[in-house]
C-alpha cells in the first residue's frame, strides 16, 4: 500500500495548492519556554501555533465553507487536489473561538467554547524561537523534558496531552509544492495511529472516500491517513496518566493508506499503535496518582522525563527512559510495578517484553524497533504537540477505566484508572463538563538533572539503563536535594560504597543507598553526578 500511495502522491506534485485566506490575520500567540544547561536556565521567547484542522476552510474566491459538519463542499471539492487549489485556510480567534490563551509561559486550553459555533478541543504546536513559518524541533535524546501541568480540573474521559510527533518543521511547506499554508497555519500533522482524520495530508485534501455519517463513530474519515512516531510524554487527566513510546518503521511523516493505516489490520500499519506505556494505575498502583493521592492531581506539579542512552552521551542510542514528579518542592520517582512478572519503573525494551508478555498483548512495539527506533526519531527531532481532546472511538477507556470492556476489570492490565466504563462518552463529556481545561506551563529542556530542583522522597526505585545519567536510583528516603546547587565541574564521588567488583564503562559506581561496585574498569573514572549517582566515565 505504501508504495502505491507514494507513486500516487507523485502525479499530484506539480497540481498541489494548499491555499491561506484573508479575512482573518494569523497572529500566533506569545508563550515563553526555557532551555537549560548545567549552570541554569534561558528565557526564550517563542509562540504557538493551531493545528489546521480546527480552522476555517473556505472558498478562495468568498465565504463558502469547504468543510461543514463531516462534510466536503462535492462542488468546490470534487477531488483532493482540486480542493486544494480552491479552499484556503484562514486565520485564527485563539481565544473567543477555541478557548486558547496564553500568559507568560503557561498555556491553558479550554474544552468546548461557544458561540457562533460550538468547539470541542484543540491541538497547538510549540514554534521556534523568532520564526512564524518553521515549529520548534527538539533533539532530546540524552536530555531531559519537563513541564508543569494542572488537570485539576480534566475528569474521566477527557485526555490533556503533550507529546513529540516527527512532523516536518516546516508542516510540509518544502515538500509539496504550492502548499502556501505550511507550519505558520498549522499543517503537516501526523502521529502513531496513522489519523485518517486530518483534513489535508501532503498538501493535498484527503477528501477522497471521506466518511460523512452522521451516526457512524468513524465519521470524519478520509481514505488517507498519516503516519509517524510519536512519544507521549504525557496523556492525562485527573484520574490516570501514562506516557508511552510509540514507534514507528518509517522515519519521517508518511501518507497511507489500508493496512499501511492500520485499518482493518491494526499490526500491519507502519506504526505501533499500542505504544508500551507506563500508567501507574494499571501498573498496580492505584494510589500514587490521583485527588489527594501521592501525586496530588488536585494541585499543579511538575512532570520531568529523561531519555537515558547507552552511553550517557546526546549521540547514543536511547535505551531508558525516565519519569519523575516534583510537587511542593518534593521529587518522586515513578512508582514501581505492582504487577507479578514485571519490575520496574521505567520504559526499557525488558519492561516492555514483560509487560506485553504478562498482560496478554502483541509486541508491536518490539516489532516496529522499539527503543532503538525511537531513539532515530528523538536523534532526528520532534515538534512538541499540545492539545485537549475527547474519544469518539473509545471513550478514553484505555487510559482512565477498564479497557477493554469485554474483559474482566481484575485481569493483569485491563483496569487503567478508577473512572467507570461509562463514563467517557463524548456525548456526556462535552454536555456535562463543557468548562473542563488544561494548564501546560513552565516548559524546559535540557541536560540531565538541569531542568528541576528538590527534595527526594523515598519510594519508587531505580530503572535499569546503563547510561549512567539518570538522577536517582533507588532510595528510600532522602532529606538532600536531588541536584547539587554547585554548578563546578564533575567531581569523584567521596561517598562511595562497600560492594566488589568492577563496575563497566558508564555503569554507575558510588551513591547513597548503591551497594555495586565501586572500582571503575580500565581506561574510566567514577565522576559524581548528584548525592545518588555517580558514573564510571
Amino acid at each position: 500500500m505504501l508504495s502505491a500511495a507514494l507513486a500516487l502522491s507523485s502525479l499530484f506534485v506539480a497540481a498541489r495548492a494548499q491555499q491561506v485566506g484573508t479575512n482573518t490575520a494569523e497572529v500566533h500567540p506569545a508563550l515563553t519556554v526555557s532551555t537549560c544547561t548545567k549552570s541554569g536556565c534561558t528565557t526564550v521567547a517563542q509562540s504557538i501555533v493551531i493545528d489546521a484542522n480546527w480552522r476555517w476552510l473556505h472558498a478562495t474566491t468568498g465565504y463558502t465553507n469547504c468543510y461543514t459538519g463531516n462534510a466536503w463542499n462535492a462542488t468546490i471539492c470534487p477531488d483532493g487536489v482540486t480542493c486544494a487549489a480552491n479552499c484556503a485556510l484562514d486565520g485564527a480567534d485563539y481565544s473567543g473561538t477555541y478557548g486558547i490563551t496564553t500568559t507568560g509561559n503557561a498555556l491553558k486550553l479550554d474544552f468546548v467554547t461557544t458561540g457562533a459555533n460550538v468547539n470541542v478541543g484543540s491541538r497547538t504546536y510549540l514554534m521556534a524561537a523568532g520564526s512564524t513559518t518553521e515549529y520548534q524541533i527538539l533533539k532530546v535524546l540524552g536530555q531531559e523534558f519537563t513541564f508543569d501541568v494542572d488537570v485539576s480540573n480534566l475528569p474521566c474521559g477527557l485526555n490533556g496531552a503533550l507529546y513529540f510527533s516527527q512532523m516536518d518543521a516546516d508542516g510540509g511547506l518544502a515538500r509539496w509544492p504550492g502548499n502556501k499554508a505550511g507550519a505558520k497555519y498549522g499543517t503537516g500533522y501526523c502521529d502513531a495511529q496513522c489519523p485518517q482524520d486530518v483534513k489535508f495530508i501532503d498538501g493535498v485534501a484527503n477528501s477522497v472516500g471521506w466518511n460523512a455519517s452522521a451516526t457512524d463513530v468513524n465519521a470524519g474519515t478520509g481514505e488517507y491517513g498519516t503516519c509517524c512516531t510519536e512519544m507521549d510524554i504525557w496523556e492525562a487527566n485527573k484520574m490516570s496518566a501514562a506516557y508511552t513510546p510509540h514507534p514507528c518503521s518509517v522515519t519521517e511523516q508518511t501518507r497511507c493508506s489500508g493496512t499501511d493505516c492500520g485499518i482493518g489490520a491494526r499490526y500491519s500499519s507502519l506504526c505501533d499503535a499500542d505504544g508500551c506505556d507506563f500508567n501507574s494505575y494499571r501498573m498496580g498502583n492505584t494510589t500514587f496518582y490521583g485527588p489527594s493521592d501521592t501525586i496530588d492531581t488536585t494541585k499543579p506539579f511538575t512532570v520531568v522525563t529523561q531519555f537515558l542512552t547507552t552511553d550517557g552521551t546526546t549521540t547514543g542510542t536511547l535505551n531508558e527512559i525516565k519519569r519523575f514528579y516534583v510537587q511542593g518542592g518534593k521529587v518522586y520517582p515513578n512508582s514501581d510495578s505492582d504487577i507479578a512478572g514485571v519490575t520496574g519503573n521505567s520504559i526499557t525494551d525488558s519492561f516492555c517484553a514483560a509487560q506485553k508478555t504478562v498482560f496478554g498483548d502483541t509486541n508491536e512495539f518490539k516489532t516496529k524497533g522499539g527503543l532503538a527506533q525511537m531513539s532515530k526519531a528523538l536523534s532526528t527531532g520532534m515538534v512538541l504537540v499540545m492539545s485537549i481532546w475527547d474519544d469518539h472511538a473509545v471513550d478514553m477507556l484505555w487510559l482512565d477505566a477498564p479497557y477493554p470492556p469485554t474483559a474482566s476489570p481484575s485481569a493483569p492490565g485491563v483496569t487503567r484508572g478508577a473512572c467507570s466504563p461509562s463514563s467517557g462518552a463524548p456525548t456526556d463529556v462535552e454536555k456535562n463538563s463543557p468548562g473542563a481545561s488544561v494548564i501546560y506551563s513552565n516548559i524546559k529542556w535540557g541536560p540531565i538533572n538541569s531542568t528541576y530542583t528538590g527534595t527526594l522522597v523515598g519510594g519508587g526505585g531505580g530503572g535499569t539503563g546503563t547510561g549512567g545519567s539518570s538522577s536517582v536510583t533507588s532510595v528510600k528516603s532522602s532529606t538532600t536535594a536531588v541536584k547539587p546547587t554547585s554548578t563546578t565541574s564533575a567531581k569523584t564521588s567521596t561517598t562511595p560504597p562497600s560492594g566488589g567488583g568492577t563496575s563497566p564503562k558508564y555503569g554507575q559506581c558510588a551513591g547513597t543507598g548503591y551497594t555495586g561496585p565501586t572500582v571503575c574498569a580500565a581506561g574510566s573514572t567514577c565522576t559524581y553526578s548528584n548525592p545518588y549517582y555517580s558514573q564510571c566515565l
